[in-house]
């Protein structure tokens, strides 16, 4: 794996112009976060806690990365610029990224080939508590936009 994805994960969701539905993709492993799950006692840093000596990889080119591991078409995803989270793990700190599907319609049967499921926040409630508190940031930056 390329040395910056052992430090990067990557949220993929689906979201309505009109309806307003919010789906995460929930990947074969039961994670939300591709290319793999977050380590056990993993924490989401807060604001005042966050490390300012990391060095991040643009947002534009994670999801170009994970978008090729995965098979998807080119320019079905987008980065959101607006979402950089870090995680605290026994092996350091991880940058968790967002991006969304440019699609009108869910692409349910497209993740469904790839083994994933296109899942509401509530359907996620059992993660762990890292995933879920990313995944509640997300929705919260979704909504907001």
């Amino acid at each position: 794996m390329t040395d910056f994805l052992n430090r990067s994960r990557l949220i993929l969701y689906y979201n309505g112009a009109i309806s307003a539905l919010t789906l995460f993709v929930q990947h074969p492993d039961g994670s939300v976060c591709k290319p793999s799950p977050l380590p056990a006692r993993s924490s989401v840093l807060e604001e005042d806690e966050l490390s300012l000596t990391i060095v991040h990889t643009p947002p534009a080119i994670v999801v170009s990365t994970i978008s090729n591991i995965m098979g998807l078409p080119a320019n079905l995803l987008q980065a959101d610029t607006g979402y950089r989270e870090q995680v605290d793990t026994p092996d350091g700190i991880i940058t968790v990224y967002l991006a969304h599907f440019t699609m009108l319609d869910p692409p349910r049967q497209l993740m469904a080939d790839k083994g994933c499921q296109l899942r509401t926040l509530t359907e996620l409630r059992n993660r762990p508590p890292a995933e879920l508190e990313l995944l509640r940031r997300a929705y919260v930056l979704v909504m907001e936009s």
